[in-house]
């Protein structure tokens, strides 16, 4: 399993660089277009909660595909693969990174400020349980997490000179994205798979 995860990292970083990179850029055009702060927390509170419902899905039917488990099993996996991750990757990380860098944050778990979250990755459990699709394409997930991480930063972040930081911000989103976006939607839930299956490649 080690071996497995050390392959599917190395497979994630150009995906997960492409993400970082736009993330960059987005922050170029807010910083420059002043864009207001209801902006940022509304793109947040749009990208997570999708981010939330796809990761649940994916989890509980990768899953669901090579073990075939009970369903309260199933929904265990699938929630904490899908709001345990998603929160590590779109807010806690985000949030580290900016107290690092000396940058004021707020910080905010998600899913306990917006108790709704959960109601979104049990319907994304149902429907990974009852249909094992996993055809969501790696970097759709990788951008949709750096773009969350991102917005976290932006949103719940007060400072004024971000250009000066924005090699920071990469490494941040990048880190952000890397290991839990691999994390959630392949090595977790194999962890509870007896037998080690193949697994698609990250293009699927």
């Amino acid at each position: 399993m080690v071996r497995r995860i050390t392959k599917e990292l190395k497979e994630h970083i150009p995906f997960t660089a492409l993400g970082a990179l736009t993330g960059i850029i987005i922050t170029v055009i807010i910083v420059l277009g002043n864009v207001p702060f209801h902006i940022s927390h509304t793109i947040f509170y749009t990208l997570h909660p999708v981010h939330v419902l796809l990761s649940a899905l994916v989890t509980t039917a990768m899953y669901m595909r090579y073990r075939k488990g009970k369903i309260w099993v199933a929904i265990l996996i699938g929630w904490t693969g899908s709001i345990g991750i998603a929160t590590i990757s779109d807010a806690i990380i985000p949030y580290l990174g900016g107290t690092l860098l000396h940058i004021p944050m707020e910080f905010e778990v998600p899913f306990i400020e917006h108790w709704w979250l959960n109601l979104l990755a049990l319907a994304g459990i149902g429907i990974g349980y009852w249909k094992q699709t996993t055809k969501i394409p790696h970097l759709g997930h990788v951008l949709l997490s750096t773009w969350a991480s991102l917005f976290y930063i932006m949103t719940f972040g007060k400072i004024a000179d971000w250009i000066p930081l924005l090699p920071f911000i990469f490494l941040i989103l990048f880190l952000a994205v890397w290991i839990p976006c691999c994390t959630s939607d392949i090595v977790y839930p194999l962890l509870f798979v007896k037998k080690e299956p193949e697994l698609p490649s990250p293009g699927r």
